[in-house]
């Protein structure tokens, strides 16, 4: 018995150790981490350059309250940070998740508006499906409604937009007019609440979790930086899961000319070593919260100096080991490899993804784009079928959280071809015996 609970009672063995790309349990048995955890260690498991930061931090001091002291880390990873940002984004506030990391960006906006004279601007614009984290203000902006139903009471729940899922609406995501039709959709929602009212529109540039690995249609992300401009509505990035090279770049927005006002990061970003996060905002934006009193804001762990030792040890392994290009080489493999799994396997309706952040969904008919039915619970079972096999995965319901089925394939960015050898081996081999499974429950349905 287990004193822990966490959100469902599924066991699973005891890790025992982890390195680079694989961790064993205390049995002995041995699995290849194809989802970098939650798509959070970007860099890989016991990375002796990391571990030794940590260490030489550790032998310093360990906490030093951020109202009390300035640290070294949490200075030096901040301007390492701003060096990797699009200009004018030099102002960084740490945190110790992607939850808070969201929480705080919108505080930040929202301050921002009192300290501008645009008070009455308030609500923050989101996609549904999408996924902004699990506290009561990262929910309200959160569409997964499996994830926000029981909660909706309790919070100020946010406008949403449809996130731009062309394949399953049979558009051309390759078309500029298919970009150009979701992003209006931005436009459209800011005007029916009315201007004065809405503050800002956060987007993850690449789908994470709630959308598996959704790439935007041609110019829809050049297309809501123009409306968010004109309408004066502040783009906030969330880059949780993008964040950190996982995309090929370091930050996912970097693939189009969509500069952003706030960017907030975290999984890849403390890569596992340590819990972290950050919000990473224009200076026009925090100059005008602090000259008015100050960013009404904050956690104890803010800025928390072992985590930015490693955090900053984390980001200098990303350049280093030219771990973003490596990430979009290793991903236009994997993504052609997933392509052919897909030819093999009726029961895949869709392949997707940019760099190392890539998924696929299963699908009863590819033509009509019908789901498999939700009570089969279908993403589970794979990931469970592949775990027996000794790959880790990661799924989620595609759609808003109450049917569809996709699987996230994100390994950390350090693989090499014969990584993507035993991915793909492995992915293989759980889909054979998965289709024979879903088919003969299918027939008793």
């Amino acid at each position: 018995m287990s004193n822990l609970f966490y959100q469902s009672g599924n066991k699973r063995p005891m890790l025992d150790r982890a390195r680079g790309v694989y961790m064993w349990d205390q049995d002995g048995n041995r699995y290849l981490d194809g989802s970098s955890g939650a798509m959070v260690c970007n860099i890989g498991h016991s990375n002796p350059q990391v571990l030794a930061a940590m260490q030489r931090q550790m032998e310093k001091f360990t906490f030093g309250y951020r109202l009390h002291f300035e640290t070294e880390p949490s200075e030096a990873l901040a301007s390492k940070l701003v060096s990797l940002m699009p200009q004018g984004l030099n102002k960084v506030f740490f945190v110790s998740g992607g939850s808070e990391a969201v929480e705080s960006a919108m505080k930040l906006a929202r301050q921002y508006a009192i300290a501008t004279d645009s008070a009455t601007r308030w609500k923050v614009i989101s996609r549904s499906p999408s996924y902004h984290g699990c506290t009561l203000g990262a929910l309200a902006v959160t569409g997964y409604a499996s994830l926000t139903t029981p909660f909706a009471p309790m919070m100020q729940e946010m406008p949403k937009i449809p996130a731009p899922r062309a394949y399953l609406d049979g558009l051309d995501p390759n078309d500029p007019a298919t970009g150009a039709y979701y992003a209006d959709m931005l436009e459209a929602k800011i005007i029916r609440e009315g201007p004065e009212t809405v503050l800002g529109f956060i987007v993850e540039p690449i789908g994470g979790a709630s959308t598996g690995a959704l790439v935007p249609p041609a110019g829809y992300m050049d297309r809501i930086r123009e409306i968010c401009d004109r309408y004066d509505v502040l783009l906030i990035m969330d880059e949780v899961m993008t964040g950190a090279g996982r995309t090929g770049k370091f930050l996912g927005c970097e693939h189009w000319p969509a500069r952003p006002d706030i960017v907030v990061m975290s999984k890849g970003l403390g890569a596992g070593y340590m819990p972290l996060g950050a919000v990473i905002a224009d200076e026009k934006i925090v100059t005008a919260v602090m000259d008015k009193g100050g960013f009404a804001h904050g956690f104890t762990y803010a800025g928390n100096p072992l985590a930015c030792a490693a955090g900053l040890a984390v980001v200098n392994e990303i350049e280093t080991q030219g771990l973003c290009a490596h990430a979009s080489l290793m991903g236009d493999k994997l993504i052609a490899r997933l392509t052919g799994l897909m030819q093999k396997h009726d029961i895949i309706g869709d392949v997707r993804g940019k760099g190392l952040l890539t998924a696929f969904e299963f699908m009863a008919d590819r033509d009509s784009k019908e789901p498999l039915p939700p009570q089969l619970n279908a993403h589970q079972k794979f990931v469970d079928i592949a775990y027996a096999r000794g790959l880790i995965v990661y799924s989620r319901r595609t759609r808003d959280g109450v049917a569809g089925d996709h699987i996230l394939v994100c390994p950390p960015l350090i693989i090499d071809d014969d990584h993507i050898d035993e991915i793909i081996a492995g992915l293989d081999a759980a889909l054979i015996a998965f289709t024979q499974d879903i088919h003969t429950q299918m027939k008793a349905v």
